[in-house]
């Protein structure tokens, strides 16, 4: 299991040495990022949820699928219409099996609200 503290010390090894490569701003942005980054290993968070919440998965599907959809429909009269047909496939992905599936089990969440608040 990834731990954050050892991300977290990881990011600082390659902050310190993008500095000593005088780049000192990207230095400043992954120092200034990373906390939000590792949120999905804080320890609070049950291990289940950590795979799903590390990735993007349905969002790429998402965009595979506009992607096959506009290659059929080829070319384009004006940026309307492909926005159109993409929109109507957000639709479609709304309102179809992808939109009941459970992709988060909220209630193992219960216990840590509980103690948050």
């Amino acid at each position: 299991m990834e731990l954050r503290e050892a991300a977290l010390a990881k990011a600082e090894a390659v902050a310190t040495e993008m500095e000593s490569r005088k780049l000192k701003a990207a230095a400043n942005c992954l120092r200034e990022g990373i906390g939000e980054t590792t949120t999905y290993l804080l320890p609070e968070l049950p291990a289940e949820h950590r795979r799903r919440t590390r990735t993007n998965n349905m969002i790429e599907r998402l965009n595979r699928e506009i992607r096959r959809r506009t290659r059929v429909a080829g070319g384009f009269p004006d940026g309307r219409s492909a926005l159109m047909l993409i929109c109507a496939r957000i639709r479609y992905a709304a309102t179809s099996e992808w939109s009941t599936r459970r992709y988060l089990d909220m209630s193992r969440l219960d216990d840590n609200l509980v103690e948050a608040n």
